[in-house]
């Protein structure tokens, strides 16, 4: 089972649970623990985005925010 689909098989549920009848008590602790699954679901589908978004293809991770400065010797610099 993908995670969209469990996102939205647990929303369905969040929605049915009011309407089952079951003890407020009950009620409250289904509605935490969809809450706290549709949190670590969500939290996964944004990380895996996330380093999709990252990935270079060859199976390295980066981004172009980190330039490694070297030192320029005498040699190297251009002469008036």
């Amino acid at each position: 089972m993908s995670r969209s689909t469990i996102v939205f098989l647990a929303g369905c549920a969040l929605v049915a649970v009011p309407f089952l009848g079951l003890p407020g008590a009950w009620i409250t602790w289904i509605v935490v623990t969809i809450g706290v699954l549709l949190i670590l679901v969500g939290y996964t589908l944004r990380r895996v985005q996330y380093l999709n978004t990252i990935d270079r293809g060859n199976g390295e991770r980066g981004n172009d925010s980190f330039v490694e400065s070297t030192a320029v010797s005498r040699e190297d610099s251009p002469t008036p």
